[in-house]
């Protein structure tokens, strides 16, 4: 298989990793400082509420420099991934994201329509009769089988409230 030159383009494996290890490190840095504002001093209770959280905030820090300093040194080039491949990743998770974000608002059956039918016909290139049919039966067939059978209420948006659902 022949690629061409723009085809290779693409961030490096080196700087994807020092991105998420820096990320991981500032995550562990807030934990660090919500720790020092609950508490980590030992009272006659016993270790206050940050003191367990503290030690695991330095941890990551400590592991994610760790990682930083072994991710730079090596120096291959290699490349991660090229930009169309990212973009192909994106294209699922940002209306993933938005979907998850989305339903605690307009709950879970109006979010699954919406979901299924958007990646049915823009990724999936279905007909608007496939979309339709599936993205309004599996919502329905997901409330017959939790709401109904088993009894588990699933969470559900002002549509839902307004059928009585």
């Amino acid at each position: 298989m022949t690629t061409n030159s723009s085809s290779n383009a693409g961030p490096s494996h080196k700087a994807v990793e020092a991105g998420v290890t820096t990320v991981i490190g500032l995550f562990g840095v807030l934990v660090i400082f919500g720790s020092l504002k609950a508490g980590i001093k030992w009272g006659a209770e016993g270790p206050g509420a940050g003191f367990f959280p503290f030690y695991i905030g330095l941890f990551i820090v400590g592991s994610s420099l760790i990682n930083l300093w072994t991710g730079l040194r090596e120096d291959e080039g290699n490349l991660f991934a090229e930009w169309g491949q990212l973009r192909q990743v994106l294209s699922v998770v940002i209306p993933t994201t938005i979907y998850v974000g989305a339903m605690p608002f307009i709950g879970l059956y109006v979010a699954s329509f919406v979901f299924i039918a958007w990646f049915m016909r823009w990724l999936g290139k279905y007909n608007w009769l496939t979309v339709a049919l599936v993205s309004l039966g599996m919502p329905f067939v997901t409330y017959i089988l939790f709401e109904r059978w088993f009894l588990v209420p699933l969470p559900k948006g002002p549509l839902e409230n307004l059928l009585g659902l």
